[in-house]
């Protein structure tokens, strides 16, 4: 679903190829309390931070973890829906907020079910 995908820049119409490229716990690289999920847009790289605090609300409210790949198909859906609104291109990092996370975590699993199966991350990418 958001781990590679194309999506148009509102702006300039230009079609973007989005495509997952790794996640990292950014409290050892920014010191910051978040996950940090890394996408090239068109060669470029872009980051979304999700808050770690995402994941105890997640378990709080359905006793389920935001898994890797669901955390990537999270952040995948959020920059889509950042890039059809007309995101700030220069911009390197945006940071989700806890209700985003849950929201686009709704939308994804429901998603997923509409497809039958959640996506898995490429390997080797």
């Amino acid at each position: 679903m958001y781990e590679d995908f194309h999506v148009t820049d509102r702006w300039t119409g230009e079609d973007l190829h989005i495509r997952w490229k790794g996640t990292m716990v950014a409290i050892a690289t920014r010191h910051a309390d978040a996950v940090d999920i890394r996408f090239d847009v068109n060669g470029r790289p872009m980051w979304i931070a999700l808050p770690c605090t995402a994941w105890v609300e997640q378990k709080k409210r359905s006793g389920k973890v935001i898994t890797d790949q669901l955390a990537a198909q999270i952040a995948g859906r959020y920059l889509k829906q950042l890039i059809e609104e007309g995101y700030d291109a220069q911009r390197e990092v945006y940071t989700m907020s806890v209700e985003e996370v849950l929201a686009h975590l709704d939308a994804v699993v429901s998603e997923a079910k509409d497809q039958g199966f959640m996506p898995t991350l490429p390997v080797g990418v």
